[in-house]
């Protein structure tokens, strides 16, 4: 037997007994609060240009808003069961216990999101400042009810 062949089938058995382990809740609570670190980095900068905080860069703005959106879509799997507990997170409970509604507010939120990136990439700032506003709107309505703060 040659040596790629082996090599290939002892990557391919690595890698499947890696994938069997379920990360631990502490590591996911890092991604997940990676992934908001992220968001909130770019998530600062369009609502400072909507408040007039800084000048309104349509470009800027558009980056933000596809880097929010992507950043959203990375949250589905960031709330499996076990993963309210292992690290200091201010995701409550409450999460797995009502996981469906939860979930439909990530959607809205994923929608939202969305939504905005398409409507920076217009580079009508009425429009977009409008749309800011409805995709905040998802994110309180998901802090206020599984969010300690």
């Amino acid at each position: 037997m040659s040596r790629a062949p082996l090599a290939l089938v002892l990557l391919v058995f690595v890698a499947a007994v890696a994938s069997a382990d379920a990360p631990k809740p502490e590591k996911v609570i890092q991604y997940r609060q990676s992934i908001y670190h992220v968001m909130l980095w770019n998530w600062a900068p369009m609502l400072d240009m909507a408040k007039g905080k800084r000048p309104f860069d349509a470009a800027e703005f558009k980056q933000h808003a596809e880097r929010l959106a992507t950043m959203t879509r990375m949250l589905d799997d960031a709330y499996p069961e076990g993963s309210d507990k292992g690290a200091q997170t201010d995701a409550l409970p409450i999460i797995w216990e009502n996981k469906k509604d939860f979930d439909a507010k990530l959607a809205d939120l994923q929608r939202e999101t969305q939504n905005l990136a398409t409507t920076a990439a217009g580079g009508d700032e009425a429009k977009i400042k409008e749309q800011l506003a409805k995709t905040g709107g998802t994110c309180k309505a998901c802090h206020d009810k599984y969010r300690a703060d």
